[in-house]
């Protein structure tokens, strides 16, 4: 993989616009990475740019995890994050990616009480046998100019926004091989058949 070290302004968008706290710790994972090259490329000269990005990324989103993703959807999931961050200087975190099971349906079983039913709950989670966080291909990002970062250049790498109701939900999608994915309103919309359907 090769990534230029020119910079590029963040992806500053007028809807999403960062705090000043905000700003200065994106800048300072920024210069904190490139601090971080001459350690990384001693460690992996290869893969130096990666190494850092990622150490980078860890002090500033401390509580990612990577853990239970599979393997392919965590490798283009951690190469777009570093592409991201030296070509284009825009941190993208991760808030949640696998769930397991049990996880995924305490978490479903608290939203049927939260909007009263399993189908309204449906519009926001769904049950783990559903779930692509359960099957590690999904990721919840962060920051929201990281989510517009990756929903821009994501098709690259197989990663995809999925609902229009979650700005930061991406599934890794390899049979969409970089062609654009039709959005669904929500989690669990089915859509209405068609004529002569049941």
């Amino acid at each position: 993989m090769s990534i230029s070290l020119v910079h590029r302004p963040a992806a500053q968008s007028p809807h999403y616009p960062e705090s000043t706290r905000d700003r200065m710790r994106s800048t300072a994972t920024l210069v904190l990475g490139r601090l971080l090259l001459l350690p990384a490329f001693l460690r992996s000269p290869r893969r130096s740019r990666y190494v850092a990005c990622q150490w980078a990324l860890s002090l500033r989103f401390p509580r990612t995890s990577l853990t239970g993703l599979t393997p392919e959807a965590r490798r283009q999931f951690t190469q777009a994050q570093t592409i991201a961050f030296w070509r284009d200087g825009q941190l993208i975190g991760l808030t949640s990616g696998h769930r397991d099971h049990a996880e995924q349906e305490a978490y479903f079983a608290q939203k049927v009480v939260e909007t009263g039913s399993a189908a309204h709950a449906r519009r926001y989670v769904l049950p783990a046998a559903e779930s692509a966080h359960v099957a590690g291909t999904a990721f919840d990002v962060r920051p929201r100019a990281g989510a517009a970062w990756l929903e821009e250049y994501g098709a690259a790498h197989d990663l995809y926004r999925t609902y229009d109701n979650e700005w930061w939900h991406f599934e890794y999608r390899p049979e969409q091989q970089g062609r654009a994915l039709p959005r669904l309103p929500h989690p669990g919309f089915s859509p209405a058949p068609g004529p002569g359907g049941s």
